[in-house]
């Protein structure tokens, strides 16, 4: 809800009067200045969090142009605006307390490729990964790297001249950046490039504010060429931002693409964007060096420069650490052996690219000849190598690398290392002795750290752990930089490397020296009203306006600090993002955050949720409300005696009654409880785990929907509607019904129950049911090969089939197997916050299974959403309070069952299928998918794992009709290609019940589980 006019401060009523006079002159994009989104746009990836006033998203060109004509309107000449991109920065680049302009939710597209001439011509609303994905094909690539490519906008990349792995080798972005349109402050459109002095004198007769910044760039490159020489060092990681020293290029021509270029926002909205494009290399290779001190890594990467690799990046013993608790260590684990009686402390990965493979196998040779000798130096720190060939291998770690800084944010406890003194660059031959006093100085302050970087280019990122809610720790924010300001520059460094300037602009005039007035009188010629993303890089001379203090921006962790370690702990799985964006990920084949991807709201992301978690936390924390006596009050209350308090709050919220909690309420319900947060997220952040908890306690206050008791309800009612399939298969197919259903309940498109009665099925095909009495009775060879299969609701009684099939499979590879008696798992009650309900049906549940868990039998589940319940709900809500059996998915036990196998010998054709895994089981158990792989080898099938994203089902979301669009939406991203793609009939396999629902129901197609098709060839063979 838009609050009232009358409501609000005199600098909010400006600004919605702004915003209201855009809509109504022809603004085409998006509107937001509720509190919610303001809230999710006010952080990024740095330590400081700025409430803007509203967030805007232009649809075109000529939506930017008329938000800059209008803030030339005399009632709006102190509006701020603020560009955003990919919302990474680590140094709070686009934060503001005015408009945030996000270009990245409309102004995505791939304008023109040329392939022949090797350039592509973007909106800088694209993603880096997303325009090599689409050029990959054509043999092509933007080349500089990014740890964040996959969420990185090219017009953020280009605001913040960012560059990464392999800058020595292909640059920075301004090096590949042929053209930009750039939208000014009166509203031109101003196209910019390499031109001629004839051209540039043309441009300088003009009149606006485009002339005139050309004739303030031409006289200050013209008069002060000496002073430019003298400051700027000789540097890979040049001077980001108003690059004085590149106003002419090595051709000699005028490029104001060079003073655009690292300007974040402060000079104009950049909109489009010429990029020059590389021929992908066609080999590739790493070299794992391992070392015994970090040092050591730092010290011998001056050395490995000679033997001209592509790139050099190194990594410290903790970032190894935690890359080993994270999901991504098992596709890298075998190219970092642990060896016994080694320590390792430091890693440099040493790449080499080129389209010769011989080329690189000789350079590679050279290099590992030297690692040899000095295997057999006595006392050597290098303890040995390993060698990764070709790109697949070597993108696998560099996807380790592209992780460290997500990684670094999750460590253990309150202190967590952040980014504030983060990509200082030296002289390559100054990097070893500036990071060991580097060391020194952080080591003075007791704080741990990681680092992690470019070697090569003299980049090193270094993150103190800090807990910036303890108000004691802040002074060192201010302490620790100086010191390391004073540190850079003795080492003839710079403060920024790579990540841009923003809030650590105030160090800007001891860099540039004499020659920050200057750059003031940049920023005055395109911004004279200080109105563009103001007190970042430099301020106009004539306003005498300061640049923003590292410690006068508001934290995040002054906020945090508001909230009781009780309301926190109750919350933890979303206290600690750190905003590193890994959520944004734009690749539709990617599991990660289908609602972000689906509707492209931040709100309706991880990083959206936890921040509005955090704020409604705070918000709850000043009304002096204790959470967790508030969730107890909950648990113990009686339904029947609050249901006219939350029927009296309903009918207000009805009436337009304003409650932060509905616009945090309206997030969490768009979030599919798929857990790919928690899996793929280098900070686990858990959205489902507080959803539910916040559900709970929002219900608390207000009357629940209809859908979600029959949600809730769903897994005790079903063995009985399945009683009478035909009736209830009629129901929901009838197009009466269904309006009926998703108009009173909420919910459509049902899925039909199995004809099979399982009970029956079980009597006639002899399949025996997992009882006391009947595992006591096996022999101890029986028991041996013996294995129960756990049901759930969901292949029980509408695959009922399925679990047929699966038992079959069982019998006929040899194994005795037994179908544990049904019992309700209570995941559909976790997902809509009926914890109490939950944790009653999970202690049942529990109550049978360490009763079959005491016979020392495996068990193995077959939807992977509820069979992996057990290992996070279940261990969760328990703690070590209550044992949990280990219930394997059913491939994970078949693969350890690999010699069993081989001994039955079992022929089944040659044949290749492909199979679509479960998100929660793809992000959430990574090894279980080789294990399908393994166990199709094992019997003589192929198994080829499809690149997909989410279905859109996950569980009843789909069939909710509120969430109908966006399940279609997800849908059609990446799954539904595949299911029609005609190479791929009758050959696709899905392991998720959710998953085969949604091809069935959106395209009509039935496609099998793996152990399916696994058993029609063993069936075939035996005939």
């Amino acid at each position: 809800m838009i609050p009232k006019l009358s409501e609000v401060s005199p600098v909010q009523a400006k600004y919605l009067a702004f915003i209201e006079r855009l809509k109504t002159s022809g603004f085409q994009g998006d509107t937001n200045p509720d509190y919610a989104n303001r809230v999710v746009l006010a952080t990024d990836n740095s330590i400081y969090q700025v409430l803007p006033q509203g967030v805007i998203y232009p649809k075109s060109v000529e939506d930017i142009q008329l938000i800059t004509r209008l803030s030339n309107n005399d009632a709006f000449q102190d509006i701020v605006l603020s560009p955003r991109g990919g919302g990474t920065g680590t140094n709070g680049q686009s934060l503001t307390d005015g408009l945030v302009i996000d270009l990245s939710k409309f102004l995505n597209n791939i304008l023109e490729v040329n392939v022949e001439e090797g350039w592509a011509r973007v909106q800088t609303g694209v993603v880096k990964d997303q325009l090599n994905k689409a050029i990959e094909a054509h043999g092509l690539f933007f080349a500089p790297e990014l740890s964040t490519s996959n969420r990185a906008t090219i017009g953020g990349m280009i605001n913040t001249d960012a560059s990464g792995q392999g800058s020595v080798m292909y640059g920075k972005t301004r090096d590949h950046v042929l053209e930009l349109k750039t939208v000014l402050l009166d509203g031109e459109l101003l196209t910019s490039h390499a031109i001629s002095e004839d051209t540039l004198e043309q441009i300088k007769q003009g009149s606006g504010y485009s002339a005139y910044a050309h004739r303030v760039v031409d006289t200050i490159a013209t008069t002060k060429q000496r002073e430019i020489s003298e400051t700027f060092p000789e540097l890979n990681r040049c001077l980001t931002g108003y690059d004085l020293a590149h106003i002419r290029g090595e051709d000699g021509l005028f490029n104001m693409n060079n003073i655009l270029c690292g300007s974040e926002g402060t000079l104009g909205f950049i909109v489009e964007a010429k990029v020059n494009l590389l021929k992908i290399p066609k080999y590739a290779a790493l070299v794992n060096i391992r070392y015994n001190s970090f040092e050591a890594s730092l010290r011998h990467a001056k050395d490995l420069l000679s033997v001209q690799p592509t790139s050099i990046e190194t990594v410290d013993s903790k970032v190894l650490g935690l890359a080993k608790g994270d999901i991504i260590w098992d596709s890298v684990s075998e190219f970092f052996p642990e060896k016994a009686g080694e320590n390792t402390q430091g890693i440099n990965l040493v790449e080499y690219t080129g389209d010769s493979e011989e080329e690189i196998t000789e350079r590679i040779k050279v290099l590992t000849d030297i690692l040899d000798k000095l295997a057999n130096t006595p006392n050597s720190s290098a303890l040995g190598y390993t060698i990764a060939n070709g790109h697949a291998n070597v993108n696998k770690i560099w996807g380790m690398r592209k992780k460290s800084v997500g990684l670094l944010g999750n460590a253990k406890g309150e202190q967590r290392p952040v980014p504030f003194v983060e990509d200082t660059a030296v002289p390559p031959e100054n990097l070893a002795d500036f990071i060991m006093e580097f060391r020194t100085v952080l080591d003075s302050y007791g704080v741990t750290y990681g680092m992690f970087g470019h070697v090569d280019a003299g980049v090193l990122h270094v993150r103190p752990a800090l807990d910036l809610k303890d108000d004691s720790q802040v002074p060192m924010i201010r302490e620790i930089t100086d010191k390391v300001v004073a540190l850079t520059q003795k080492y003839d460094g710079l403060l920024w490397g790579e990540h841009g300037k923003g809030v650590r602009s105030e160090y800007a005039p001891a860099f540039f020296g004499d020659l920050y007035p200057s750059i003031q009188q940049i920023k005055g010629a395109f911004d004279p009203r200080n109105q563009l993303n103001p007190g970042k890089i430099a301020t106009p001379y004539e306003l005498g306006a300061e640049l923003l203090k590292i410690d006068q921006v508001p934290l995040r962790g002054e906020l945090d600090r508001q909230i009781p370690l009780t309301n926190r702990d109750q919350f933890k799985d979303g206290m600690y993002c750190n905003g590193n964006g890994a959520c944004f990920n734009f690749d539709p084949d990617d599991a990660m955050c289908p609602s972000w991807k689906g509707t492209r709201q931040r709100i309706h992301s991880p990083k959206g949720r936890a921040s509005l978690m955090r704020e409604w936390l705070r918000g709850m924390s000043n009304h002096d409300i204790d959470i967790s006596k508030e969730r107890y009050k909950v648990r113990h209350s009686n339904l029947i005696t609050s249901f006219f308090p939350r029927l009296k709050n309903t009918l207000g919220k009805r009436k337009g009654e304003y409650d932060f909690s509905h616009q945090v309420h309206e997030s969490m319900m768009g979030c599919l409880a798929c857990k790919s947060c928690v899996g793929q997220c280098p900070i686990k952040v858990d959205v489902p785990e507080f959803r539910a908890k916040f559900l709970e306690l929002y219900y608390s206050r207000y009357l629940r929907p209809i859908k979600d008791y029959f949600v809730g309800s769903l897994e005790y009612m079903t063995p009985t509607l399945a009683l009478f399939p035909k009736p209830y298969n009629w129901l929901i197919r009838n197009k009466v019904t269904n309006r009926l259903m998703s108009k009173v309940i909420g919910l459509e498109d049902s899925p039909a129950l199995s004809d099979l009665n399982l009970k029956r099925e079980m009597s006639r095909r002899g399949i025996r049911l997992a009882t006391p009495l009947a595992i006591e009775s096996l022999s101890p060879k029986d028991r041996k090969r013996a294995v129960i299969v756990i049901q759930d609701a969901f292949t029980s009684y509408f695959e009922t089939q399925l679990v047929l099939d699966i038992m079959e499979l069982l019998s006929r590879l040899g194994f005795q197997a037994y179908l544990a008696p049904y019992m309700p798992n209570g995941k559909p009650l976790h997902v809509h916050g009926f914890l109490k309900p939950f944790e009653k049906a999970a202690k049942k549940n529990l109550d049978m299974l360490q009763n079959l868990a005491f016979y020392g039998i495996p068990m193995v589940g077959i939807d992977p959403s509820m069979t992996l319940t057990y290992r996070s709900e279940y261990t969760k809500t328990f703690g070590t309070s209550r044992p949990i059996p280990k219930i394997q998915l059913i491939q994970e036990w078949l693969a350890g069952q690999s010699e069993h196998l081989q001994k039955q010998g079992i022929s089944v054709k040659d044949e290749t299928f492909h199979m679509m895994a479960h998100c929660t089981e793809k992000t959430n158990a990574a090894p279980s998918i080789k294990d399908w792989q393994q166990v199709f080898e094992l019997l003589g099938l192929n198994l080829s794992i499809e690149n997909v994203g989410c279905c859109g089902m996950a569980g009843t979301y789909g069939h909710e009709s509120r969430n109908k669009a966006t399940s279609v939406e997800i849908y059609n991203l990446s799954w539904k290609e595949k299911v029609n793609d005609p190479r791929l009939q009758n050959k696709l396999v899905a392991t998720g019940y959710s998953c085969r629902c949604q091809a069935k129901r959106l395209d009509a197609t039935a496609i099998k589980h793996p152990a399916q098709v696994l058993l029609e060839h063993i069936k075939a063979d035996f005939a």
